[in-house]
């Protein structure tokens, strides 16, 4: 029995076997002037096939025209010699024919299409059929909407169909290899995925902070239908925004994460030293390509210490100020727009701009957990039974020490530390309190 990656191989070499077909009736038509269509030539019948490409063709019923730009944009990745004859230069002027597109590469030496490329291809000369080729490159078509292909203008959009046709990587992985590929962390997407080995059991939150969660999470799971079955749509926007405020170490991180693995979607933490620029408009390029890439998935975006880029608005006395204002108006309307779940984190809620604050959904306070909370965060990092010392008194620590779930962590593990470093197997009295000293010590506080 063939393999999902054999069978995918073979229906793209179909695929690519029509494509030469088409290429050499267009060039021949070209060249002779005789007019033909792309019609004359019909694409491989897939009906029957499997594999993700013969599936995303038939998911989307797409045209031949549809499946000819989508062959175009992963052909330089899987076969470029197939593109050579779009070098043929025009003798008469001794340069490249204008009307075949492509652009440049900066390491590979094939012919990288553009959209007019696939016009040329598609269309000819013909201008009625030009124009239609139009909707393909615009958002609203799922090329777009997907994620699938995005085109590429360098600093600026020269004309209509100048821009490259480049397949987005997690179709390119999905149409070669099988499977889907989660982006990666770099400079042009400068978010990380976030997962957590712990469990709601493992997080310990007043309940009216658990009520509020419980809201968001129905309305991950629920949205779209209430959305629609509620007829919300005509007057509330897609998507939802949350904000999470509070002390450091109060489970906010650890909250966005566990909804996202609740509901079974990735929670991406936008990286913001990788995002703010002090170049004018760099900031919302940056933050373009993650909305781009994350509108079309079912993803929850983060942004933790949030006020660093939604910070309140000034008087605009300069330039600074000015730019400073875009960029948050920018990042108001990106984030309104979203589709998706929007969570941002922060310390203080005063600092988030108001306009913000206005269109958050949920706006809930993590408090510094209570006595009776800190006991149980204790009692679940440090089993009593097993690794703590007769001297230590967990109760009498959690009512002493005020400290946030994140500070009792990072107290834990240098406590356990410091035993290992005596030869202790056991956690002892000294080493809670040589911990607590000095996440008091980070707070600007001595110990009691």
């Amino acid at each position: 029995m063939q393999s999902l990656s054999t069978m995918n191989a073979a229906v793209l070499a179909r695929e690519l076997d029509w494509f030469a077909l088409v290429l050499e009736a267009r060039l021949t038509a070209y060249f002779e002037a005789r007019d033909w269509q792309l019609d004359q030539l019909p694409p491989p019948d897939l009906a029957r096939e499997s594999g993700p490409y013969a599936g995303l063709v038939r998911e989307h019923a797409m045209a031949p025209e549809e499946r000819l730009v989508l062959l175009l944009a992963l052909i330089p990745h899987i076969r470029p010699q197939a593109l050579d004859a779009l070098f043929t230069r025009n003798k008469t002027f001794e340069r490249p024919f204008t009307e075949f597109g492509g652009w440049p590469g900066k390491t590979h030496g094939g012919f990288l299409p553009t959209c007019e490329t696939a016009v040329f291809i598609a269309a000819g000369a013909d201008l009625e059929r030009r124009f239609r080729m139009i909707p393909l490159f615009e958002n609203d078509h799922f090329f777009a909407h997907r994620g699938i292909l995005r085109l590429e203008h360098g600093e600026r959009a020269e004309t209509l169909f100048s821009g490259a046709l480049t397949l987005s990587g997690e179709y390119l992985h999905l149409l070669t290899s099988g499977s889907r590929q989660k982006p990666d962390f770099s400079a042009s997407f400068p978010a990380k995925l976030i997962t957590t080995p712990l469990t709601w059991d493992d997080l310990v939150l007043a309940p009216e902070v658990l009520e509020e969660i419980a809201n968001i999470q129905l309305w991950l799971e629920k949205g779209p239908a209430l959305m629609r079955d509620w007829g919300l749509e005509k007057a509330v926007k897609p998507g939802y925004r949350a904000l999470f405020y509070g002390p450091p170490g109060t489970g906010k991180t650890l909250t966005a994460t566990l909804i996202g693995a609740n509901a079974g979607v990735d929670v991406y933490r936008i990286d913001l030293s990788m995002v703010v620029s002090k170049y004018i408009g760099e900031t919302e390029k940056n933050l373009a390509g993650v909305f781009d890439q994350a509108a079309s998935k079912n993803w929850v975006l983060f942004f933790d210490e949030a006020d660093a880029l939604f910070g309140r608005r000034t008087q605009t006395s300069s330039s600074n100020d000015r730019h400073a204002n875009q960029e948050v108006a920018y990042l108001l309307q990106r984030i309104e727009d979203f589709p998706g779940m929007v969570i941002l984190a922060t310390n203080l809620r005063a600092n988030i701009d108001e306009a913000f604050a206005r269109r958050f959904q949920s706006s809930i306070y993590f408090p510094l957990p209570d006595a009776e909370q800190r006991l149980q965060l204790w009692r679940g990092i440090l089993d009593p039974g097993q690794r703590l010392a007769p001297d230590v008194d967990l109760e009498h620590i959690a009512h002493e020490y005020p400290l946030a779930g994140g500070a009792i962590a990072n107290v834990a593990r240098y406590a356990v530390l410091r035993a290992l470093q005596r030869n202790r197997d056991r956690v002892a009295r000294e080493d809670l309190h040589a911990g607590i000293a000095r996440e008091r010590l980070k707070e600007g506080k001595a110990i009691a």
